[in-house]
């Protein structure tokens, strides 16, 4: 916990009353209303209602609220009513004032966003999925009646993250884990480009601390030489930018810590080879939003008759708004140091709405109705989700978030009606878009004219007609062609009554299954094949056996007789095999009592024999940052703080979270290595005898294919850490030809 400053009762009211006035002079010097009146009876009312308690950090509990509000009006743009209910958003949940009370003293409108907000409190996870989905259904709802619900929800999210030292790990674990599954996606979806960057920022912070401090570390030692290419970069377009007569700004852009340390992920490459992790950017001023688009084409002319354009990267918002009200001219020429320099060309309008979103156009005097109709498709989408009378918690959340997460195409109807899909949609998508029946009836789709499979997916730009027959039935292959929820759930509603006959007639197989084997066909034992078989419910689970997906064979029993091992293979794909590591995995020492989550649990091998589990779906080893989660068997199961099962069980099950450390190196850990690079006679004997001689290394295994003069290849060795795969990839990048050789994740 963060050291606490003492202060006396007078320096504290003095510290409150400070905050109070700073939130109060950042709303006076906005463009909204002036309403004081009611925001001082707001502060004075959660003020005694919060009295004498106090957050984990210590500090008075009215902080909070108006560090909330301080948010919600300077950094998110809102007005008197959102400042009064994020001052008010804890009093309903911690007191013994109702909602009626709040009504009573500050109107209906403000009591309706604190319901909202005391509706989806607590975060918008519980401690199962099922509970998880219904928060979030919640939430959707609430953001359906007012957008301010959200909003203040965003701010509320943020200062609890700038605030999260004062957590013990664990919870800060559960605490970024969630952030990052959800809210800042939303925050992006929703245009608030600032606050989720910070989100991100701040998750990385506290589940990778080590790689933020290196980013950052790298970031300050390139400072000054970045400083000087952005500098010969910039000179030529201030010249022509000045003789235009504009005023403007023209500064560079850092990437954020999280964005640098995902592609070093994402590409396997070090922080020297990011070399786009700057961007610059030129945002002018403009009286009259008419002449927005006229000056970014000047500027764009202007930038492009000095440096050399990318052909494939101008990307014009202007003409085609992202749908989170995005709007902003990109294009991407070669600097002088010979690496692409992205130039974001925005007006001072457009940056405000790109920084803070829908709420920003209330400093440009757009009306409250104007500007909540900007979210009216999405929410539509969502309306068509949760009217769903019986959706799967966990496919509710991940069709969600998958459209959260996805940038836009736009495409046209053949009367020219333009449709904004996520990117990666195909015919079906936009079949089941338009129409349910369209969907249901859909044989294929033609694209400009020509035709094209359900399958095939859509480019901006694309004129697209569906074609349908009443022969066509729902598939329930399709859903892996589709990419948007509101597809994916009218697909399966089509399918639903033929999937409940196959669900009957799987659950039947698997009970006649189990009791031809002597094995009880209780709820607990087929809880116990949902979670070796990696799926996502019972029902699932039946339905897959039904459609002989899942064999009912002997080595589905296995768990029953291993019950250690967890997890069983796919018999679906009866060639797949383990990798020999998790056929040699150690016998699990089951833990004596309840573990203590709030203590670091040591990770040890001691005789073969081990105190946790490794998770397959990312196979930690010593060295790498682990989280540890208790099972229903009370086992730790360990895995990668990234790994993204880990994600989601952090988010979904933040109270079996416990903090590992790796105790000992008695164990030894496969890991497999993706070698390339041009081939030559004897380079295959030049890397074994690298790893069995100068390394000393078990090696499992090592598959090399050579192609046009090049090769790609596989190795697995054991190993004990993280410091002798570091060694390994260096030296093995080392053999003459060898090009990359980087861990697989």
């Amino acid at each position: 916990m963060a050291d606490v400053v003492k202060m006396t009762p007078q320096e504290e009211e003095m510290m409150i009353d400070n905050a109070y006035q700073n939130l109060l002079n950042g709303y006076l010097s906005s463009n909204h209303r002036k309403k004081v009146e009611i925001i001082e009876k707001a502060y004075k009312f959660a003020r005694e209602a919060h009295k004498g308690v106090r957050r984990r950090s210590g500090e008075p509990y009215i902080m909070h609220p108006i560090t909330v509000a301080q948010i919600v009006s300077q950094e998110i743009g809102l007005g008197s009513t959102s400042i009064c209910a994020a001052l008010l958003h804890d009093v309903v949940e911690d007191t013994e004032y109702t909602t009626e009370d709040i009504e009573a003293m500050f109107g209906k409108k403000i009591a309706q966003i604190v319901d909202g907000l005391t509706k989806i409190s607590g975060g918008i996870f519980g401690s199962q999925a099922s509970a998880q989905a219904e928060n979030f259904r919640k939430l959707l709802l609430t953001m359906s009646d007012d957008i301010r619900v959200i909003l203040i929800k965003m701010a509320d999210r943020l200062h609890n993250m700038r605030t999260l030292q004062s957590m013990p790990p664990a919870k800060q674990y559960k605490i970024a884990g969630e952030t990052l599954y959800i809210y800042a996606p939303l925050a992006h979806r929703l245009g608030l480009f600032a606050i989720k960057t910070e989100l991100e920022d701040l998750s990385f912070k506290y589940e990778h601390p080590e790689d933020y401090k290196a980013i950052e570390e790298q970031i300050i030692a390139n400072s000054p030489h970045n400083k000087e290419i952005f500098a010969r970069f910039a000179a030529p377009i201030n010249e022509r930018l000045k003789a235009l007569g504009l005023k403007y700004e023209f500064k560079a852009r850092i990437k954020s810590h999280y964005s640098i340390w995902k592609k070093m992920e994402t590409k396997h490459i070090p922080f020297d080879q990011v070399y786009d992790y700057y961007a610059a950017r030129i945002v002018f001023e403009c009286d009259n939003e008419a002449d927005e688009k006229r000056i970014c084409l000047n500027i764009y002319s202007e930038i492009t008759d000095l440096y050399q354009m990318h052909p494939d990267r101008l990307r014009d918002w202007i003409s085609n708004p992202k749908a989170n009200g995005y709007r902003a001219l990109h294009v991407t020429v070669m600097g002088p140091d010979g690496n692409w320099v992205e130039v974001q060309i925005r007006s001072r309008r457009m940056d405000d709405i790109a920084e803070r979103g829908f709420a920003a156009h209330w400093k440009y005097k757009i009306g409250e109705g104007e500007e909540e109709s900007e979210l009216a498709a999405w929410l539509q989408t969502i309306e068509d989700i949760l009217k769903n009378p019986e959706p799967n918690a966990i496919d509710f959340l991940d069709t969600i978030k998958l459209n959260l997460f996805a940038s836009e195409i736009v495409v046209f109807t053949p009367k020219g009606e333009l449709i904004t899909l996520p990117k990666d949609a195909t015919v079906l998508d936009l079949a089941f878009t338009l129409h349910t029946e369209l969907g249901t009836h859909c044989i294929a789709g033609k694209i400009n004219h020509k035709l094209v499979p359900v399958s095939h997916k859509l480019a901006s730009g694309d004129q697209v007609e569906v074609l349908t027959s009443q022969s066509q039935q729902p598939n329930p292959e399709w859903e892996k062609f589709l990419v948007t929820a509101k597809g994916k759930t009218r697909l399966r509603q089509a399918l639903r009554h033929d999937r409940r006959a196959t669900m009957t007639q799987g659950e039947t197989m698997l009970k006649k299954f189990l009791a031809d084997n002597g094995v009880e066909a209780s709820s607990d034992n087929i809880n116990r094949i949902v979670s070796a078989e990696r799926v996502k419910s019972r029902d699932e689970l039946f339905q897959m056996i039904g459609n002989e997906e899942i064999a009912l064979s002997p080595g589905l029993l296995k768990i029953f007789k291993h019950s250690s091992r967890g997890l069983l293979n796919r018999l679906m794909n009866p060639f797949s095999s383990r990798s020999s590591h998790q056929a040699q995995e150690p016998v699990v020492v089951p833990v004596e009592g309840k573990i203590d989550t709030k203590k670091v649990y040591e990770l040890r091998t001691i005789d073969g024999k081990s105190n946790y589990r490794i998770a397959d779906c990312c196979n930690p080893i010593p060295g790498d940052t682990v989280i540890g989660f208790i099972n229903d068997k009370n086992e730790v199961v360990v895995h990668k703080m990234d790994c993204e099962v880990a994600n989601r069980m952090k988010s979904s099950f933040g109270g079996r979270i416990v903090q590992t450390h790796w105790e000992t190196k008695a164990k030894k850990f496969n890991v497999t290595i993706n070698l390339e690079g041009i081939d030559r006679q004897g380079i295959l004997q030049e890397i074994i005898y690298l790893i069995s001689t100068n390394l000393s290394l078990n090696m499992r295994r090592l598959n090399i294919s050579a192609d046009g003069g090049v090769f790609h290849g596989e190795l697995e060795a054991l190993v004990d850490d993280t410091d002798i795969v570091t060694k390994l990839c260096k030296r093995l990048k080392k053999v003459k030809g060898v090009t990359s050789a980087v861990r697989v994740r």
